[in-house]
């Protein structure tokens, strides 16, 4: 079984339910930090790491002694990452072929369709993906190059380690863009994890807006419960959305969090909610 944890907005506690709920689950289990521009679920379940793999993307490389500057490349790019400039005469000008890499997404359509078989692909590191181990568990997260515009593709990294023999836990990035569909898509199962305020409440409606198109059975777990208001009680029992678990506004519980301690480690009494919920969701 995979299940994913995500949500609609950054801080809800994510990671905070991510890790109790692997450290949690009394079985071989695989956990995986989709969250690649800021992975932290290794400062909670704190592995061994043994292992680091580089990532790369394709990208295109002209050999101008081939290139007639046609612009078909150009053309046949959706992502903008590449500008012919013809030759001309008046004034006198040699052509020029221009590649930006930073909005190459690596889909290959430029080399396919050069007519001169003047473009070839080579190799970009875009990041890395790190694999660990902590007693039973499997660990393995994804670290972005700082400043790549582009997560996808290192998820996609990242999610290629998936061991469907084991109990798979995914810690998604915040939000509901590209990176997040990328890392939930082909789960059992999406725990959302929002806090009862305003905010929250509106970056949930639009996490569940995507779990329904993407037709992933889905329940609510509320952190930080009576911080705010009921709103979020309201819309759940008004959707028909389960909510599998209430994490209590605690300043002792935030005193861990920021000593990098997995709930479940500074509260045993948690493991038991955590494994009812994964039994819930089974």
């Amino acid at each position: 079984m995979i299940i994913s944890i995500a949500s609609g907005k950054g801080g809800t506690g994510k990671t905070t339910v991510a890790t109790s709920l692997a450290l949690s689950i009394e079985r071989a289990v695989q956990f995986l930090d989709c969250d690649v521009e800021e992975p932290n679920a290794h400062i909670f379940i704190k592995p061994d790491i043994e292992s680091t793999q580089a990532v790369f993307i394709p990208v295109p490389e002209i050999d101008e002694s081939k290139c007639d500057y046609c612009g078909r490349c150009q053309e046949v790019c959706v992502y903008n990452a590449i500008a012919v400039i013809p030759p001309a005469e008046k004034p006198v000008r040699a052509g020029k072929t221009l590649i930006f890499p930073e909005l190459c997404h690596g889909c290959g359509a430029c080399s396919y369709f050069c007519p001169k078989g003047a473009i070839k692909e080579v190799n970009r590191q875009i990041g890395v993906v790190e694999k660990g181990k902590k007693e039973g568990l499997e660990f393995v997260h994804g670290r972005l190059n700082i400043g790549e515009p582009m997560a996808p593709p290192l998820v996609r990294a990242v999610r290629r380690h998936v061991d469907r023999a084991k109990t798979v836990i995914i810690d998604a990035p915040p939000g509901t863009s590209c990176p997040v569909i990328t890392s939930i898509k082909d789960t059992d199962y999406c725990i959302l994890v929002t806090e009862p305020t305003p905010f929250g409440l509106y970056d949930l409606i639009l996490a569940v807006e995507v779990l329904k198109k993407l037709k992933i059975p889905f329940g609510v777990i509320i952190n930080r419960a009576g911080l705010g208001n009921d709103e979020t009680d309201k819309y759940c029992r008004k959707e028909n959305i389960p909510v599998l678990m209430k994490i209590p506004f605690s300043r002792e519980i935030a005193a861990a969090y920021s000593r990098g301690t997995a709930v479940v480690e500074a509260f045993p009494e948690y493991r038991e909610r955590f494994m009812k919920v994964f039994k819930d969701i089974k």
